[in-house]
């Protein structure tokens, strides 16, 4: 362990200190509970940095190959991942992620003799640093290791670098997020074969028991993807009634069984649909280029769902669904009003939708958003039009008016970018903070 990884927990922890480390959490002011959570999250980063290449080594001397010399088995574990988890008391799962990204990261030899760099530098430098940690690092090595065999490693060294940079700060969803637009971007042909893998494997089964019924199972993004639409637009439409509702009235139930719910209501209403079975039932807003709507070739997203799936998948989604392309535009869609009419249209909104990808602010799903006006519609006289919408979810609409920010969008139609000033209460330099959208896709 280098004396640099033992400087930089001594300054997170003279950091945590300075933050009221040592004082009782309840005796804290708000600001001060939130400096010592940064604190201890930058100390935790930095003692997982100076972990990770011991527990390299630990498996390095505890190769199968070794035998009754291993040092996991002289110590009396089956593997140096038993031997980790039960010093450390974590999970066996944390305990794999820090033997990887320290084996990652450590400075390599080849069979001659020559000393080689890290398989992954731009990873090591981020956990060396304190800036990725080391769960984040886990799941960017693991995705480079699986396209690596078909990305020219130029181009995958420089998404390394890129992911490094946008992981931190980000949270576990919004980092999967990433990482599957990322897998799409660097090993399209991959896509084909990865959707129909998991349409193979799908599954779903019921289970009685103790007065209940269990459901498991898991299905494709191509099949869960009308599921997923249906019930976020119900559960979307209970948040918003719920918001402006007082205590009485305002609805109790937790976002799972608001979900569970809405799955019930949909199957009562099946029970009784007399509509013909093949007809369109929902609408599913599909992001892609003119040219793979055409060929069917390449990956595509569809809107509220992380993980890109074929071009080809577009056209059997149509068969019994509203698939709307995202190549809009042209007489049948009206994308930019004036001011003679306050709503968005359909087609604005949709627009949006596909330009946020979500609520613009936390990446909410869509359908759990409303289009709402940067500059007010009345008091400001602001344009319905796309540079003057944007995508929010009720608690991100509410909290960013009651506290000041301003939200800019920088660019036109759905290649626009949306940013977030905060005031100067949270941010003095009111540093224009990225959309959720920016923050969550890697560059082509």
């Amino acid at each position: 362990m280098g004396n640099d990884l033992l400087d930089r927990i001594a300054e997170a922890l003279d950091a945590l200190t300075a933050a009221g480390g040592g004082r009782a959490p309840e005796g804290l002011t708000p600001g001060e509970l939130v400096a010592v959570n940064n604190a201890f999250g930058a100390l935790k980063r930095q003692v997982d940095a100076a972990f990770a290449p011991v527990a390299a080594e630990i498996a390095r001397q505890s190769r199968v190959e070794l035998g009754k010399d291993s040092l996991a088995r002289k110590q009396g574990f089956r593997s140096p991942v038993a031997l980790i988890q039960a010093t450390t008391g974590s999970s066996v799962g944390e305990a794999v992620k820090l033997v990887q990204v320290g084996e990652a990261t450590a400075p390599r030899m080849s069979l001659t003799g020559e000393s080689l760099p890290a398989k992954h530098p731009h990873v090591g430098e981020g956990v060396s640093t304190g800036a990725l940690a080391v769960t984040a690092a886990s799941a960017i090595v693991s995705l480079l290791d699986r396209v690596a065999p078909r990305v020219d490693p130029e181009r995958l060294d420089a998404a390394e670098g890129d992911l490094v940079s946008m992981a931190p700060g980000l949270r576990a969803d919004e980092l999967a997020r990433l990482l599957a637009r990322a897998e799409a971007l660097l090993d399209p042909d991959g896509v084909e074969p990865r959707h129909e893998q998991a349409r193979a494997e799908r599954h779903f089964e019921i289970i009685e028991r103790d007065g209940r019924f269990r459901f498991t199972g898991e299905v494709d993004v191509e099949s869960g993807a009308p599921i997923k639409t249906v019930i976020d637009a119900m559960v979307g439409q209970a948040l918003r009634a719920n918001h402006d509702a007082d205590d009485a009235t305002r609805d109790q139930r937790s976002i799972r069984q608001m979900r569970a719910d809405a799955l019930v209501a949909v199957c009562r209403h099946a029970l009784g649909c007399e509509q013909v079975p093949t007809g369109p039932t929902t609408t599913v807003v599909v992001q892609m280029t003119l040219d793979q709507l055409r060929t069917e070739v390449g990956a595509v997203t569809i809107d509220g769902i992380d993980q890109p799936v074929p071009a080809s998948a577009v056209r059997r989604l149509a068969c019994d669904l509203q698939v709307i392309p995202a190549v809009l535009g042209g007489d049948s869609a009206v994308l930019d009003w004036g001011r003679d009419k306050r709503g968005f249209t359909r087609a604005q909104k949709l627009a949006i939708a596909l330009r946020d990808q979500g609520c613009a602010c936390c990446g909410a799903p869509a359908a759990w958003t409303e289009v709402h006006h940067i500059r007010w519609w009345k008091r400001h006289r602001g344009r319905t039009d796309l540079a003057n919408g944007v995508l929010l979810c009720v608690a991100c609409h509410h909290r960013l008016h009651d506290d000041g920010w301003e939200i800019e969008v920088d660019g036109t139609g759905i290649d626009a970018h949306v940013w977030f000033i905060p005031p100067p209460w949270i941010d003095r330099d009111r540093t224009p903070r990225p959309g959720a959208r920016d923050r969550l896709t890697l560059a082509a």
